[in-house]
């Protein structure tokens, strides 16, 4: 008869033994008991990706140890003798002169001994914490944005692209898109947060290329509900849908950063040259806009609601870059605006490449809107950019059906800073954007940018997030926007002071 082997118990039971230990190892070091922030990982973003490529993990390389060839002995007699106790103690003996002789020169020099230098500690960037994760210095990510309240399988979440540097400086934050129809920001963003390099950095750089999701998608301006999205900074919890998109932006990512730069273009068909837009009563924001280069600058301090100004009352310098038209995409417009932003981290002393840049531009204290008198068909006689004096024909408008046609004349002299593109135009449509020239005297001496920034002080919501008519984005007009506060008495000074802006 065939017996069956005996059952090594003792070997099964250490087998099950040892599984039961690693496996209760493993759920442990799932749980952490102490909470702490997961760390991003590091991506790489300057470099492009096509393609989702997964590459093993380099295997360690396993070196073999030397094996050494035992050395032959030598017979006592061919050995060679050791020394090395009669040369140390010869060393000791022939270094105590020299010490006696170098306390003797101490004592008749005096006693003032001076003190090594120290050498200077290098300055450690920290972590930075946003969204929920810490990003390590010397660390390029890509994080996720979604309102804190939404409604699931609507609202997609926005990547958000953190560059880490590792020394420590200023945060500096690029918007774009918050107008789903603007499409140069996008493209300026990605160019410039995938050309820094985190080992040459000094502070971070956040870029959320696309805030308004929602419109972008549908290649509108506004949200679904068809809001302005920047007419509700800095939002309300309890607010309307956009209030409440606004909240968590500005909460969630606009209050980690020490300085802003919000990117537009020109809205309902009307292009803008590349220009700056800031409050140049706060010094620091005039500090931005000296550090944009070659740009034209326009003094405004933002419509009510919008992401510059919430920022700017919140102790956070902004600024608004303004180049192109919508729906389209102007490499021209990019690349100017890609300059000014490596400009502006030179000047913040975030990157060390010196980069000289043109002569600087005029400052426009006032700006007026020229609108067409009758409805038809616009076609300019000006180019974007040009100067105007008082009387130019800067175009014509002519209807279609009685072939009656009225001219634009420009009002006051200045520069085409925005202009409408050809089109079929109602009545009133603001059809030429020209900037007024501000004297020296008007705008405010600089003041530094840096990491420290003040407290930030909310601004009010009420009046950004009722749910009025006004709220809602229905008119094709350009929002108008009241001159910032008067330092001194201004000549040539339009009635009104509008702008497409945001």
């Amino acid at each position: 008869m065939f017996q069956r082997p005996p059952l090594r118990r003792p070997l099964l039971c250490s087998v099950l033994l040892l599984m039961s230990v690693s496996t209760f190892a493993l759920t442990e070091q799932e749980d952490d008991p102490e909470g702490r922030v997961p760390q991003a990982e590091n991506i790489e973003l300057d470099r492009p990706i096509d393609e989702e490529v997964v590459i093993p993990a380099p295997q360690p390389e396993t070196k073999q140890p030397e094996s050494k060839q035992p050395e032959p002995e030598l017979p006592e007699s061919e050995q060679p003798e050791t020394q090395a106790p009669e040369t140390a103690a010869g060393s000791d003996e022939a270094q105590s002169p020299a010490r006696e002789k170098s306390g003797e020169d101490k004592a008749a020099a005096g006693d003032t001994a001076v003190p090594e230098e120290q050498p200077v500690a290098e300055e450690v960037a920290k972590p930075l914490r946003l969204l929920g994760s810490e990003v390590p210095p010397a660390t390029s990510t890509r994080l996720a944005w979604s309102p804190s309240q939404h409604f699931e399988g609507v609202y997609s979440a926005t990547p958000v692209l953190v560059v880490n540097g590792a020394k420590p400086g200023p945060s500096l934050c690029l918007t774009a898109a918050i107008h789903g129809d603007e499409l140069n920001g996008i493209e300026t963003v990605r160019r410039v947060m995938y050309n820094l390099d985190p080992a040459n950095l000094s502070g971070a750089v956040i870029g959320v290329p696309i805030v308004n999701l929602q419109g972008f998608h549908r290649g509108s301006r506004y949200l679904t509900d068809r809001r302005d999205l920047n007419r509700h900074f800095p939002g309300d919890p309890n607010g309307s849908s956009a209030s409440r998109i606004a909240h968590s932006f500005f909460h969630e990512v606009i209050v980690h950063c020490n300085a802003v730069v919000d990117l537009h273009t020109g809205s309902f068909y009307r292009t803008n040259l590349p220009q700056l837009r800031g409050d140049l009563t706060n010094p620091k924001v005039v500090k931005m806009t000296k550090g944009f280069g070659s740009t034209v600058v326009l003094h405004s301090d933002g419509a009510k609601g919008t992401l510059r100004r919430a920022a700017v009352n919140a102790g956070i310098p902004t600024v608004t870059l303004e180049a192109g038209a919508p729906m389209v995409l102007d490499e021209v417009s990019v690349s100017h605006s890609v300059k000014g932003i490596r400009t502006l981290l030179n000047q913040l002393a975030m990157v060390s490449k010196f980069r000289l840049w043109g002569d600087p531009e005029p400052v426009y204290y006032n700006s007026t809107w020229q609108r067409a008198t009758t409805g038809g068909i616009i076609f300019s006689e000006v180019k974007l950019g040009e100067s105007v004096r008082k009387g130019d024909l800067l175009g014509t408008v002519t209807n279609p059906i009685t072939n009656v046609r009225k001219e634009i004349r420009s009002e006051y002299n200045g520069r085409v800073l925005g202009m409408a593109m050809n089109q079929v135009v109602q009545p009133g449509f603001a059809a030429y954007h020209i900037g007024i020239q501000a004297p020296q005297e008007q705008i405010s001496p600089p003041e530094e940018v840096t990491a420290e920034s003040p407290p930030a002080k909310e601004e009010k919501t009420e009046g950004a997030t009722e749910d009025t008519a006004e709220g809602a984005a229905t008119t094709d007009e350009p929002a108008s926007e009241k001159p910032a506060g008067e330092p001194v008495e201004r000549s040539q000074e339009p009635e009104t002071v509008e702008s497409d802006e945001d």
